[in-house]
């Protein structure tokens, strides 16, 4: 495995996240950039959707978290 391929997934772990919605909604993203690694040739193209696909994981984690605690709005 590439090395910046191997840097980025490291960031879709979610062994330290409580089960629940939280670690349910990193899951899926995790499962989904695992799954685009095995199945796209690694090159800058897939590392860079990697990229983008992190940010939204981070976001949708927010999005999880806000409605765990009972935000409404953000």
């Amino acid at each position: 495995m590439h090395p910046a391929l191997k840097s980025i997934l490291r960031w879709f772990d979610f062994g330290h996240l409580p089960d629940g919605p939280i670690r349910d909604t990193s899951t899926l993203c995790h499962e989904l950039a695992y799954k685009m690694a095995d199945s796209l040739p690694s090159n800058p193209e897939l590392v860079a959707g990697l990229r983008k696909l992190l940010e939204a994981k981070d976001a949708f984690v927010r999005s999880a978290v806000l409605d765990v605690e009972g935000v409404k709005e953000a």
